[in-house]
């Protein structure tokens, strides 16, 4: 029985995104042993989750992992991708899926958060904003103040203030504009793997209160850092030993 893994990106319209993606997904797959590797997409790009269980079938897979390349659980982990499984398993019912974890809270992960803070620099006195980009689910909040916490450990700061760029509160808009507005530098920190219209938007936002004379510091987003390709090649592995996706 062969074995195929599928992993399953987000997807952008930005090029630059899918790039970063596929290098990331690629350098993971040189790590793994499989017989069969393919890359989709939740929406907006191509191939989505069914033509890559598809490509995987028709390659001889009789075994499929499917890996979502996604930094915390939310509703494209909990709702959107077991939802193409059960769709593929009603397709090929003799085919066997298990199913993955979204890399969660890491160390390793926050470790390159602050990595980037310390190359981008913290001025005295200056406030430190993290960015998720938010969901509906429950956990988000939970895993985002653990993170935030960790962070602030490592950094050995007063404080983290975390900010959402959907759904939650405090926004990034609300949070950024009041730090920003009490005259004290101010350092923002995505959490997002990859470029995209998220990072373009607060690329923008920062420059304008930069061009009105504020001190705002937009860090690196997490990208294809040798940590993140270790954590996902380690998601993926534990993918591969999951139990049988029902």
């Amino acid at each position: 029985m062969k074995q195929g893994i599928l992993y399953v990106s987000h997807g952008s319209r930005v090029p630059e995104t899918a790039a970063e993606a596929t290098k990331t997904i690629r350098l993971v797959m040189e790590k793994i042993e499989a017989d069969l590797q393919e890359i989709c997409y939740l929406e907006i790009a191509e191939p989505d989750i069914a033509a890559g269980i598809a490509a995987l079938v028709r390659g001889g897979a009789g075994r499929i992992a499917v890996v979502p390349v996604l930094l915390l659980s939310a509703g494209h982990y909990h709702e959107d991708i077991p939802r193409a499984i059960r769709e593929a398993k009603k397709r090929y019912p003799h085919i066997v899926f298990t199913y993955g974890r979204p890399l969660g809270v890491q160390d390793r992960i926050i470790d390159v958060v602050a990595e980037n803070i310390r190359k981008t620099g913290v001025p005295p006195g200056a406030e430190i904003l993290l960015v998720g980009r938010g969901s509906r689910n429950p956990g988000t909040i939970r895993d985002f103040e653990k993170i935030s916490s960790r962070l602030r450990e490592k950094l050995g700061v007063e404080s983290v203030k975390p900010s959402y760029l959907a759904v939650l509160q405090p926004s990034f808009d609300k949070a950024l504009f009041k730090l920003a507005g009490t005259g004290r530098p101010v350092v923002v920190a995505p959490y997002l793997w990859f470029t995209g219209l998220l990072v373009r938007s607060m690329e923008k936002k920062v420059d304008k209160l930069n061009r009105e004379g504020h001190d705002v510091r937009l860090v690196q987003y997490l990208g294809c850092h040798p940590h993140m390709v270790d954590a996902l090649a380690d998601r993926t592995k534990e993918a591969l030993k999951a139990a049988v996706f029902v």
